[in-house]
């Protein structure tokens, strides 16, 4: 999953966009972002962060700016406790030629201190998406953790896993769903993850996405 291999795949299946999303850190979008420009894929840079409530919320940001913006306090808000190779895996950092320029020394696989509206209040400041992740899964979804979806949390949709394949028929099950955007991606933690073009966003420019976002 280097930042070339995961563009170049994206190019081969012939995605038009992709968002990087790594938990808890955007340390590897730019490099992300400069060979989706060589390559010409529109690259997203955004973060699944892990709330204090230990739900996943998908987070997606209008320009690299705003996504460094919301990912220092995001990592201002992480434990500090050092990461464990051995355990967990390495937490390269790489540039744009997949070369490792660095590591992420403190563990990125923790909650943060911010709850679900201390992150949501943040997402907007940034003007980003803000997107309760994977609601259907049986860990780290708001539904598992919290056992319902709040009816005042202002998300912008909600993400259902490609896990599950009628989403009409799994609404019928959650009235408390109803009525909230669906978000259909990949979420690929391996490159054979990744999704043929199966899901389509009806918008123009990746910019629509983020117009009106910001807190006035």
């Amino acid at each position: 999953m280097t930042p070339n291999n995961i563009v170049n795949m994206a190019v081969l299946l012939g995605l038009d966009a992709i968002a990087v999303s790594d938990h808890n850190t955007i340390g590897n979008a730019e490099a992300a972002m400069k060979v989706g420009r060589r390559q010409g894929m529109c690259v997203i840079p955004g973060m699944e962060v892990e709330t204090a409530e230990s739900v996943h919320v998908l987070t997606l940001y209008p320009d690299l700016d705003r996504a460094k913006y919301a990912a220092d306090a995001v990592y201002s808000a992480l434990p500090d406790i050092k990461n464990k190779p051995e355990l967990f895996g390495r937490q390269a950092l790489m540039d744009e030629n997949d070369n490792i320029i660095g590591e992420e020394d403190r563990l990125l696989l923790s909650s943060t201190e911010l709850d679900l509206n201390d992150l949501l209040y943040l997402v907007r400041d940034a003007g980003g998406l803000y997107i309760p992740a994977h609601v259907d899964r049986h860990s780290y979804s708001i539904l598992i953790s919290l056992g319902f979806m709040p009816e005042n949390l202002d998300a912008d949709g909600i993400e259902i896993s490609k896990n599950v394949k009628d989403v009409d028929e799994y609404l019928k099950n959650r009235p408390d769903l109803r009525g909230r955007k669906v978000f259909r991606d990949s979420d690929a933690h391996y490159l054979q993850d990744i999704s043929d073009p199966v899901n389509f966003l009806d918008i123009s420019s990746v910019t629509e996405l983020f117009k009106n976002k910001a807190v006035k």
